[in-house]
């Protein structure tokens, strides 16, 4: 039985370019989500969603608004403060962060989510390098983690969290980081429903729709077998952080079904149910565990665009599954 899975929530912003200023991001229009509630505890459904101007397919539970997340380095009065927010494009490097309350304290307390107290992401402005961190905390609340970003230029750095304060809810703040060097901005991949990742195949059926819910299914394969026995990485079968081409708006998303719940079964397919909020690209990034090991499948999709080229996605990953590092 295949895992399903909402995606509600992204934002219009102006697009950043490498060598702007860098600063707080904020969304400007209505989003349309699906009122019914995502699975494990999701960001979209601890958010109060609000009516939306002319969104909605006509059925139930459509042309809700919902606050994308990571357009802003501050929110709710938590500031992801970035220690390091210029690197050296082509050396691992460590990167250090906090995150302040209104007080300008370091959080020391969070909730733990999908095994973690806060997930962090670094993803390329073009989409091209993407990052899923495992970063330690100290005790004064320091956040370290080593990343290797191989091409010069702007990135944007993504907190996922949830404060231990009682009332709080999980939030997502971004922040701009730079790697020096010589930069040459890379086109977005263009869209294939075929991705490889570190010897496997990941195939993408499905489509995004402007402000229609759909279902997206990403079948995994090894030598042409298909892959029926997907290991629990941080509670779940498949995790998916989307990305918006243009001002990277950004979602962080889990399956409802989970290991062991009697229903959910560990691959081939992972399914999700899709609703973008405008025409455009997206960058779907996929991460699954098999054989002790996690990999990335990246595609671009574009919305409201159907049936998408074949063949395996340009710039998807390299054989050492780059999206992630521990």
């Amino acid at each position: 039985m295949n895992t399903g899975l909402k995606i509600t929530a992204f934002a219009a912003a102006a697009a950043t370019t490498f060598g702007t200023a860098y600063g707080v991001g904020k969304g400007v229009g209505p989003v349309l989500a699906d009122e019914r509630p995502a699975g494990h505890g999701g960001h979209e459904a601890a958010r109060e969603p609000t009516e939306a101007a002319g969104g909605g397919d006509g059925h139930g539970g459509h042309g809700a608004a919902a606050a994308a997340g990571g357009l802003q380095v501050s929110e709710d009065g938590y500031t992801l403060a970035l220690e390091t927010p210029r690197v050296a494009a082509g050396e691992r490097t460590e990167l250090r962060f906090s995150i302040r309350d209104e007080s300008g304290r370091k959080v020391t307390a969070f909730a733990r989510e999908h095994g973690k107290e806060l997930h962090f992401i670094v993803a390329s402005r073009d989409l091209t390098v993407y990052r899923h961190l495992h970063p330690t905390r100290a005790a004064d609340g320091t956040w370290r983690t080593s990343a290797d970003l191989p091409a010069a230029g702007a990135y944007r750095a993504f907190a996922d969290f949830k404060p231990a304060k009682e009332g709080a809810g999980p939030l997502t703040l971004g922040a701009d980081l730079a790697a020096s060097g010589a930069y040459a901005p890379a086109p977005v991949p263009a869209p294939a429903t075929t991705a490889k990742a570190d010897g496997y195949e990941v195939v993408l059926t499905g489509g995004l729709r402007p402000g229609h819910s759909g279902e997206l299914r990403l079948r995994v394969t090894k030598d042409g077998r298909p892959v029926t026995d997907l290991q629990p990485y941080l509670g779940a079968y498949g995790h998916l952080v989307a990305l918006r081409s243009g001002d990277l708006a950004y979602l962080h998303v889990h399956p409802d079904g989970e290991p062991g719940d009697g229903s959910t079964e560990p691959g081939p397919e992972v399914s999700f149910t899709a609703t973008a909020p405008s025409s455009g690209t997206y960058r779907l990034f996929l991460d699954f565990r098999h054989g002790g090991k996690v990999r990335t499948a990246a595609f671009t999709v574009e919305a409201g665009k159907p049936g998408a080229s074949t063949g395996p996605a340009a710039g998807g990953n390299e054989s050492e599954a780059p999206g992630h590092r521990h």
